[in-house]
């Protein structure tokens, strides 16, 4: 990225992400100041022109706008908690993981300290940071978000969600059941292969077509669940549950594990008996949105 400004930025936590991140600032031309309770893990940013503060509060001093990425908001809070280290008028954009309740306690948290507060989840490794293919999703005021975008963009591609703080974290862990649910599909796919000598290699571009499809029913389906209404346009779920049946049968057969199409079908078979057999797929949210049995 060539976006280049003088604009100050300090960033707490220099794990394998928070260096990213600095390094990133630093390539943008920020004037980017540091810390790490372990100050030896600054020593190639320092290098770089970053400046090492002595101390937490000297690092929010630093500048109007702190990253902190550290490991959990334990390690946050007992940071920044105590008394002496002064937040007042300072924007705080969290970067560190955890989850909804977390991120819009946190900011509640940080509003009685005087800070704005903006919590956010960073969707890339850290060889990724400061590319275009870097996501980072903030959530949190918009006015707050819109004062530092050119200071953001410098870590990829910066995406407000909304005003409710626990976006974020939403997001994130929606996107991890994305990713695990697709994984955990094609690696059922590549156990049955694998029981006719098919190599994972060889299946991965049809299974990578059939993902391609699925995601592009996703918009129609969106527009089903928030309508509330489920016609059976593509197909039943009754009739995807007989193809459950199937999966399952053929696993079992082969003597591959049956956890997971047996979870898909029982889900299904849970709908079916609430009277929705004749809807669409989609009508599973309903079942979703329910606490786990």
């Amino acid at each position: 990225m060539t976006n280049k400004t003088d604009t100050p930025v300090a960033v707490i936590g220099l794990g394998l992400m928070g260096r990213a991140l600095a390094g990133a600032f630093l390539k943008a031309g920020h004037p980017t100041t540091v810390w790490n309770r372990t100050p030896a893990k600054a020593g190639q940013l320092v290098a770089r022109g970053a400046r090492l503060a002595p101390d937490v509060g000297a690092a929010l001093a630093a500048a109007p706008l702190t990253i902190v990425c550290l490991t959990d908001y334990d390690a946050l809070h007992a940071l920044l908690d105590p008394g002496d280290v002064d937040l007042n008028g300072r924007t705080l954009i969290n970067l560190t993981s955890g989850d909804s309740a977390q991120a819009r306690e946190a900011a509640r948290w940080a509003e009685r300290r005087g800070a704005r507060y903006l919590d956010g989840a960073i969707m890339a490794v850290p060889s990724g940071i400061g590319t275009a293919e870097a996501v980072i999703l903030h959530s949190g005021p918009e006015p707050d978000f819109a004062a530092h975008k050119p200071t953001l963009d410098a870590l990829g591609t910066a995406v407000h969600l909304g005003a409710d703080h626990g976006l974020a974290a939403l997001y994130d862990v929606a996107g991890l059941a994305m990713m695990w649910s697709v994984l955990n599909a094609w690696l059922q796919g590549t156990a049955l292969l694998g029981t006719a000598s098919v190599d994972a290699a060889a299946y991965a571009p049809f299974a990578q077509q059939i993902a391609t499809g699925v995601a592009a029913w996703l918009p129609g389906y969106a527009e089903q669940i928030d309508r509330g209404s489920f016609p059976a346009e593509v197909s039943a779920l009754e009739t995807d549950a007989r193809s459950m049946a199937h999966l399952i049968e053929e696993s079992e057969a082969v003597g591959v594990n049956a956890e997971l199409p047996r979870l898909f079908k029982a889900m299904a078979d849970r709908a079916i008996a609430a009277g929705h057999g004749a809807e669409q797929y989609p009508v599973l949210i309903e079942e979703f949105t329910k606490p786990t049995p």
